[in-house]
């Protein structure tokens, strides 16, 4: 299917190649003013002609403009550095006296070459039209085929040539190798996009150095991801280290990954076997004391239970495994602690799995698309859930629920957000939404519109998981943000034997600067809580008051305001 796609693509592009070029007149270049005379009466009928009485001039011209073909001497093509010049999307036509002069024409990078005199009219014509067409097709395969940044091939054409490699070399020991640039995004975003594209070019430069001596198939996936298929080697770490050797001496100083799927047996097809290996280069990002990982038996019988899980995620919705809990947020800001709002958190009771931990499906549900489907059904169950409290108590309470990035890339998510507040008539300040903090590393412009527009509703938004990202603080004076929560990883830190609570008190006075309130998560005891409230912490929420409960259970709290 994948080739058959890709044959088709090329005849489609070809077809309409054919129709553009049939379409006009084809341009051709003449640098030889002892035949000019000649050439010009053979193609007067049939071609644009523009004439050139030295190299220098034309290339000066040819800066600006293409031609189809360049018709020369081949003293022309002696010159230093002419050929080197040129643009790469023309033929060459170089004219000799003598069959010495013809082969070393080629090897000067002609198209064809011919020997003095010029044939009549219509056998130069066919010639010319010939090396124009086969030079117009050959960069059409080109295109179709290779990665237009790199020059390595794309991953349809990769893939497909792997197969061929399998079937000439059956009993080929082959490993399928995965190199990634850590935080690559970062890099567009701080130098640009033409500085990434630097970095890409380099790298795929590096690697066809690096694996040239083993004769391996390289690719380019997408983005900062490279592909290679080479015969097994002993010293992959060796390899690594050597490209990024190479890279730290860049300005930039950009750092790869590398993630491996030994090809034993060859069971799998080319593509499971690429993306096993993209799993294991995953689980080294950001890990800076060992940047390369083998796919193993362990990470297979992940894969297996995390394909079982998408496999269920229908039924478990369906079937309402898929439970809202609430954990309550306390304000600490009085002389005694008074329950502000909650956090919606979803949890999944399989029917013979048992409890399944978000940190397990959350990541899955993410990457695959799911998670909008959980999103929405959690946004639902919480909003329901307020109007029910309402009805039963007499209050209305905040709870926050969670926002992805797919979420936000939604073109409908304000419209779907906007049914919820109508279908159960609450108002969006009930139902503050927490946006982590890495969400606005990538695309940040596109992401912090979208989330204007959510503020512009009347959706009061928490940046979660704040600290363990990338803001900088001009940065975040242009975020829409109502609410700071410092990361719970910053108060088990803090708390720890011969701890600092530097950082905590640094987010707090961010928080104070711009005029918003701070949630300290995962408070676990009496001594973190004081100095968080010492500090001038406004809001906590953990253990210390209580786990995520049921909607029962989180009625007490209402009902009471106290634990």
């Amino acid at each position: 299917m994948r080739i058959r796609k890709a044959k088709n693509r090329m005849k489609t592009i070809m077809n309409r190649k054919e129709e553009i070029l049939n379409d006009r007149k084809r341009k051709i270049a003449i640098i030889d003013p002892a035949n000019e005379e000649i050439i010009s009466e053979l193609l007067k009928n049939s071609y644009e002609t523009f004439f050139f009485h030295d190299a220098e001039t034309f290339l000066e011209q040819n800066r600006i403009e293409a031609f189809d073909l360049l018709i020369c001497d081949i003293a022309v093509l002696r010159k230093e550095g002419f050929r080197h010049a040129l643009r790469k999307d023309m033929a060459i036509l170089a004219l000799g006296r003598n069959r010495e002069e013809e082969a070393e024409a080629l090897e000067y990078g002609a198209s064809e070459s011919l020997i003095l005199p010029l044939p009549r009219r219509e056998v130069f014509e066919r010639k010319i039209d010939r090396i124009i067409r086969l030079e117009e097709y050959g960069r059409i395969i080109w295109e179709t085929e290779y990665d237009p940044l790199t020059g390595l091939y794309n991953s349809l054409y990769f893939f497909r040539y792997a197969e061929k490699i399998d079937q000439f070399y059956p009993d080929s020991d082959m490993d399928a190798l995965v190199f990634d640039i850590d935080r690559f995004h970062l890099i567009n975003e701080r130098y640009g996009r033409k500085e990434g594209d630097r970095i890409l070019k380099k790298i795929a430069k590096d690697l066809k150095i690096v694996f040239d001596s083993c004769g391996a198939l390289i690719g380019r996936k997408e983005s900062d991801t490279f592909l290679v298929y080479c015969r097994h080697q002993e010293n992959y770490r060796k390899i690594l280290s050597e490209l990024n050797g190479d890279l730290v001496r860049d300005r930039i100083k950009p750092v790869l990954r590398l993630g491996i799927k030994r090809c034993i047996g060859k069971t799998e097809t080319i593509e499971d076997r690429f993306d096993r290996a993209i799993q294991a280069c995953d689980i080294v990002k950001d890990n800076y004391e060992n940047r390369i990982a083998y796919y193993d038996r362990r990470m297979f019988r992940k894969e297996l239970f995390c394909q079982r899980l998408v496999i269920e995620f229908e039924d478990a919705l369906a079937n309402g495994e898929f439970q809202v809990f609430y954990q309550p947020k306390f304000d600490i800001r009085g002389k005694e602690p008074v329950l502000a709002s909650a956090e919606a958190l979803v949890r999944w009771k399989h029917h013979s799995l048992g409890e399944i931990s978000p940190v397990l499906f959350i990541p899955l549900f993410e990457s695959n698309g799911l998670i909008r489907k959980l999103d929405l059904y959690v946004w639902r169950k919480t909003a329901e859930q307020i109007r029910e409290w309402q009805k039963r108590y007499g209050k209305l309470i905040p709870i926050s629920v969670n926002v992805s990035r797919i979420d936000l890339y939604d073109p409908c998510l304000c419209e779907q957000l906007q049914a919820i507040l109508k279908e159960y008539d609450i108002q969006a300040k009930l139902l503050p939404l927490e946006i982590t903090e890495s969400v606005y590393e990538r695309d940040h412009m596109t992401i912090v519109e979208r989330v204007k527009e959510l503020k512009q509703i009347g959706f009061p938004i928490e940046m979660d998981d704040f600290g363990t990202g990338y803001s900088t603080l001009s940065l975040i004076r242009r975020m829409p943000v109502d609410v700071l929560k410092i990361d719970m990883s910053f108060i088990r830190e803090a708390f720890r034997e011969n701890g600092d609570t530097g950082m905590i008190g640094i987010v707090i006075d961010i928080a104070r600067y711009l005029k918003v309130p701070t949630i300290a998560e995962g408070v676990e005891d009496q001594k973190q809580y004081t100095a968080l409230k010492r500090m001038g912490c406004d809001i906590v929420q953990g253990y210390y008051f209580s786990k995520p409960v049921n909607a029962d259970i989180f009625g007490s709290f209402i009902e009471n305001k106290k634990i």
